[in-house]
């Protein structure tokens, strides 16, 4: 299994707390739950790709299955733990992702995970070649670039697509705006800055299905950077 013993093994985390019903007569967590947390974490981690998984997938012509998931056990959690669930692509072959997970408590790692999904035709079953807008997101995002492009304008510019995504406002006009486009340059996030002695970010709005990835906030970083 590749390396997922530290924490520094990864960009990515999904934090959650052990619940109630995921304690066994043990009073540690049931086994086949830590799939379901890597599970949970893998659909943050298409938020932080900003990419919404099912309609990605289908514009890309196929899905991704599962061929292989593997679980290497050095502690236990128990109920009301804190686990921030690492998760990374470590390989992109021809039709198949390497996904390695770690899941720790503080820096203790207690379970490591390796997945391997393959993408194929959802309807014919066979495997297709991972697209390469998948390919190269995938390797830019895990080498610290970050996923989005942002392009900044005033209303004229960006009019069309800011009310692709929300309705108009009064105060749009006067305001310069900032968009955020996904690797499929899909627009997923907008924001507008009204300059004056007391500027105001306003106007904020993230696509529902990625919403929790902290796009708000790189919307106002780059209007903040405007302002500067």
């Amino acid at each position: 299994m590749p390396d997922a013993t530290t924490r520094a093994s990864f960009r990515f985390f999904h934090r959650l707390r052990v619940r109630w019903a995921e304690v066994d007569l043990q009073k540690i967590v049931f086994n086949p739950h830590y799939l379901m947390y890597v599970d949970t974490a893998l659909a943050d981690y298409w938020r932080a790709l900003a990419l919404p998984y099912e309609q990605s997938l289908r514009a890309m012509g196929g899905d991704l299955f599962v061929r292989k998931s593997t679980l290497e056990f050095h502690a236990s959690a128990v109920y009301d733990d804190v686990l921030d669930v690492g998760l990374r692509c470590a390989r992109v072959g021809n039709s198949s992702l390497q996904l390695v997970s770690g899941i720790f408590r503080g820096e203790e790692l207690l379970v490591g995970a390796e997945l391997v999904y393959v993408f194929a035709d959802p309807v014919a079953k066979v495997s297709l070649t991972v697209p390469q807008v998948l390919r190269d997101l995938l390797t830019r995002f895990e080498e610290g670039e970050s996923p989005v492009r942002a392009v900044q304008g005033n209303w004229e510019s960006l009019h069309e697509t800011v009310i692709n995504l929300r309705p108009p406002d009064p105060q749009d006009a006067g305001a310069q705006h900032c968009v955020l486009y996904n690797a499929m340059n899909e627009a997923i996030a907008c924001g507008r800055l009204v300059s004056g002695a007391d500027p105001q970010v306003g106007g904020l709005f993230v696509s529902p299905l990625l919403r929790g990835a902290g796009w708000s906030r790189v919307v106002r970083q780059h209007l903040a950077a405007m302002h500067a």
